[in-house]
């Protein structure tokens, strides 16, 4: 049987000797795993679509539950991208993160959308890499299952929260903090929550219409990132590498 999909390639493994195995995000089925045969010999026609972060037209032959790429035809290399090793890490760690909160066998087009628009945006658009990367952070969160809330305080029901709570994605302030509790706090201004409401509920199409400055795009940046590997309970080695560069 055929499969005809546009994809994302996730991660590229070594197989064998001449081969490889690629994790690609599709639309419609999810979080695939396919072997590209011959990818890593020389002149290989498989070779640009099928590299990390390539978007392309998938054909695909399944056989036995298994599926190998018959032909590809890139649709989006992202070159620009490619050019500037601290972009390039920074896509590469929004595919880590794709590749865990995705499922095989489970549609999921906004999350190809969400990447291939935040790609886009470091690539295209050149939008600062603070801004896109909290936006995919809080937008991935949502997507996983774990949309904050970001409505008045949790406990006491004020409408001035200073703080949001990491483990429980929920805002309050220093009087609703009592004794015995758990879980990691960072300070929130009025500013940086603005920005988090826009991010977890606009539309799609308007992800990058907001505007803030300098030092509340780093705040923003720093509470998404805690948020998202709080929720996922785990680091990434992608994002690791990708901080490595900027110091």
């Amino acid at each position: 049987m055929h499969l005809k999909t546009p994809a994302l390639v996730l991660r590229v493994t070594d197989y064998k000797e001449h081969d490889a195995l690629l994790t690609v995000l599709t639309p419609n089925h999810g979080k695939m795993t396919v072997k590209a045969r011959g990818l890593r010999r020389k002149n290989s026609p498989l070779v640009a679509p099928c590299q990390l972060l390539a978007y392309g037209e998938f054909v695909l032959f399944e056989y036995r539950g298994q599926y190998t790429v018959n032909e590809a035809f890139s649709i989006e290399l992202f070159q620009s991208l490619r050019r500037d090793l601290v972009k390039l890490s920074l896509g590469t760690y929004f595919a880590q993160v794709a590749e865990l909160i995705s499922q095989e066998d489970l549609p999921n087009p906004e999350l190809l959308s969400l990447l291939l628009n935040c790609l886009h945006g470091l690539s295209k658009l050149d939008l600062p890499e603070n801004k896109v990367k909290a936006v995919f952070e809080l937008r991935s969160a949502c997507l996983a299952g774990y949309t904050p809330d970001l409505f008045g305080r949790h406990i006491c029901g004020s409408q001035e929260p200073d703080r949001f709570d990491l483990s429980q994605g929920q805002l309050e302030c220093r009087g609703c903090r009592h004794m015995g509790a758990s879980g990691i706090r960072m300070p929130v201004t009025a500013s940086v929550l603005e920005a988090m409401r826009y991010i977890c509920y606009c539309e799609p199409k308007k992800l990058f219409s907001f505007q803030v400055g300098e030092k509340t795009l780093e705040q923003l940046a720093d509470i998404s990132e805690a948020y998202l590997t709080t929720q996922l309970e785990r680091g990434f080695s992608t994002l690791d590498f990708y901080k490595s560069l900027l110091i």
